[in-house]
């Protein structure tokens, strides 16, 4: 067996995040690994229910042999096997994000020797996780353009906190990934969805107001959508920033006591800062292109000033496949992340 790679879960920002790339580049590279102080940096210490499931998924997915996984835990041993494909459900059993359990699987899935299909229930839409539409709108077609092909349909909505969504991931095998260069973005169109279940549709209209006023959208670009397949309430705010590289999705979650204004002026700020940047790629799109790029062996791209988040996960990955990581400061709050020897990656 190789040696074991002990990971601390304290590091950085110290969250789930440094246990899901973890179980991610273990099952791909076959490196088992120990982590202690699992989201240390949290105020609820330990595994919760979607990172327990994460933990399931990958043991399944990769024939591993797991210790210590129990809710609460904040100490763990994953030693993989053999990865493989086929039909695998799984409950997250609360609104915990499919989404991120759904990022300790997806690279060894594309490694199977056989398609593979995910459905999995819990939260969709979630202010602690990338959305569906991000999943959908952003990440995927990137990983496309890669050489992977991932097909996701959203059955059910899962607001937080009653959850109860469903989502199915069709994987199909990939060869290798391929690097990918993402410099330079262009002309952005900018348009805006805003979802709501269970409460008043006004809630909607206030929030796309706003999404008018500040960014100089036209209303024929804005639409409201009353949903219908969710078992609890629930309200999001989804601005898509489409241009020819790269759509990004940036979202703004209702909350009891946080008003509609409040809500979509926090979602616009956040644009407007991609927007004024000119980069292609946004803050929580670099934390997701990290691990794909660094088992493609190589790759670059223009974002905004790294987040604790990107430079937690450039330490993880370290860990796991001996591949220079580079970042090189920009004009304006921005930076150029390269992975691998390469600067002329497609």
């Amino acid at each position: 067996m190789r040696d074991i790679i002990t990971i601390d879960g304290s590091q950085g920002e110290g969250g789930g995040q440094i246990l899901r790339t973890a179980l991610a580049l273990s099952l791909v590279t076959g490196r088992p690994f120990r982590i202690d102080g699992i989201r240390a940096g949290r105020p609820k210490p330990g595994l919760l229910r979607q990172h327990l499931t994460a933990v399931q998924a990958a043991e399944r997915v990769g024939n591993a042999t797991v210790e210590g996984a129990t809710l609460g835990a904040r100490s763990l041993t994953f030693t993989p096997g053999a990865v493989r494909g086929g039909d695998v459900h799984l409950a997250v059993g609360t609104a915990g994000s499919t989404t991120l359990v759904l990022q300790a699987v997806l690279p060894a899935l594309l490694t199977a020797p056989v398609p593979s299909r995910i459905e999995l229930e819990g939260g969709t839409h979630n202010p602690f996780a990338p959305p569906f539409e991000f999943l959908q709108r952003t990440l995927l077609p990137l990983l496309g353009r890669m050489g992977a092909r991932v097909d996701v349909t959203l059955h059910a909505h899962g607001f937080y906190p009653a959850g109860g969504g469903r989502i199915t991931v069709e994987v199909h095998p990939c060869e290798r990934l391929q690097p990918l260069s993402l410099l330079q973005r262009g002309p952005v169109r900018v348009s805006a969805r805003a979802l709501t279940s269970a409460i008043p549709e006004r809630v909607a209209t206030r929030e796309l107001s706003v999404v008018q006023r500040r960014l100089d959208v036209p209303w024929t670009s804005l639409t409201s959508q009353v949903v219908t397949t969710s078992p609890g309430p629930g309200n999001v705010l989804l601005i898509e920033l489409e241009s020819d590289e790269v759509t990004e999705v940036v979202a703004g979650f209702g909350e009891k006591g946080v008003s509609a204004q409040d809500v979509a002026d926090a979602a616009c700020t956040e644009a407007r800062t991609y927007l004024q940047a000119d980069v292609p790629v946004g803050i929580h799109l670099a934390d997701q292109l990290l691990v794909p790029l660094a088992l493609a062996g190589g790759g670059t791209f223009r974002t905004l000033t790294p987040s604790a988040h990107t430079l937690t996960n450039i330490a993880v990955i370290s860990q796991f496949l001996e591949l220079p990581i580079r970042q090189a400061a920009g004009e304006a709050g921005t930076s150029t992340i390269t992975i691998g020897a390469s600067h002329d990656a497609d």
